[in-house]
């Protein structure tokens, strides 16, 4: 990802501002690209990483898995530095092409569509928080066994069950507790885990740059 001073003035704040913690130097890099995205240094303690999360999804970008996600923002905001990287495919929940359901979300029913067809993606809901539940229930039910689940959808109704479900399991995942997040935060955790990625594995991909 490309960086102008600007960018490096700000990293500098939130560097001098978060002063120590307990992070590992990889997870910092997202938390700090966290709060470079929002301004809100409580993402600090709200940030959860299960373990080898981040060696999990780095080597799924890198083994190019497919990357599904529950709405337009999320595709939006990361699909530009997955083509000039590892160029995984990028499918949105919101388009996946499957009958409605009663009493599911289209992006509930979609992911779910799309998590039967790629089991072992790399799955990013930033939004929509029947979407994070539809896609555990598959988990729990081991229908599915994702490479990494990023999980950030704010809200007020059940979402905290939701992540509390997602941390339960044994899947690699990212996640932000409580009621806050949004698409904006999950662009950024995927974003700054492609950098990583691209950092360990860049130079043993073939021919993408």
């Amino acid at each position: 990802m490309e960086w102008h001073a600007t960018d490096a003035q700000s990293l500098a704040i939130i560097d001098r501002e978060m002063g120590e913690h307990v992070f590992s130097p990889a997870e910092y890099e997202i938390v700090r690209r966290v709060i470079y995205a929002t301004a809100d240094f409580e993402y600090q303690s709200l940030i959860h990483f299960s373990e080898r999360a981040l060696q999990a999804g780095a080597a799924a970008l890198a083994a190019r898995s497919t990357i599904v996600v529950d709405v337009p923002m999320v595709q939006v905001g990361i699909t530009p530095h997955i083509q000039n990287t590892f160029a995984n495919p990028v499918y949105c929940s919101m388009e996946a092409l499957t009958r409605p359901q009663k009493e599911k979300t289209r992006a509930a029913w979609g992911i779910q569509t799309l998590a039967r067809r790629y089991p072992e993606g790399i799955f990013v809901v930033g939004q929509a928080q029947t979407a994070l539940t539809a896609l555990v229930e598959l988990i729990e039910a081991e229908e599915i066994r994702p490479a990494l689940v990023i999980g950030t959808p704010s809200g007020f109704v059940e979402v905290d069950v939701a992540k509390d479900r997602l941390k339960d399991s044994f899947i690699p995942h990212i996640r932000i507790e409580g009621r806050k997040g949004s698409a904006v935060v999950a662009a950024a955790i995927v974003n700054g885990l492609v950098d990583l990625a691209w950092q360990a594995y860049g130079q043993d991909t073939n021919g993408v740059s």
